[in-house]
């Protein structure tokens, strides 16, 4: 008879309460006011790094993602190159939109200003 040493693969519950985990850890390490060390930083995101190579993508992981930005953010650099900002807030990025054409608007108009004054 053989002995096989073979781990049981985990499921996939249980690699998302890892994943969870880290993505609670990598919350706080994000907003700790202490001084956080580059290496604990960087363990924390590889780990995590690693868990979202092997867990399934669909509601459970999304519901996560939601619920910690900081991963979400990881999660969305990960994928960036097929799936662009994914998981940024549209309203978000239209706001920043609008607000950076209305500073140039009013750079613009200030600027003419000056001209008609003779400034320019």
């Amino acid at each position: 008879m053989r002995c096989m040493n073979a781990t049981k693969p985990q499921s996939s519950s249980s690699n998302l309460t890892v994943t969870h985990v880290l993505a609670q850890l990598l919350e706080r390490l994000e907003h700790s006011e202490a001084p956080v060390g580059a290496e604990q930083y960087r363990s924390v995101v590889e780990h995590l790094v690693n868990e979202f190579h092997v867990i399934p993508s669909g509601a459970e992981l999304g519901a996560l993602l939601d619920a910690h930005p900081a991963a979400a953010e990881l999660y969305e650099n990960m994928h960036y190159d097929v799936a662009g900002l994914c998981r940024s807030s549209l309203d978000a990025a239209t706001t920043a939109e609008r607000l950076a054409r209305d500073a140039i608007e009013r750079a613009m108009r200030g600027e003419q200003k000056g001209k008609i004054h003779g400034q320019g």
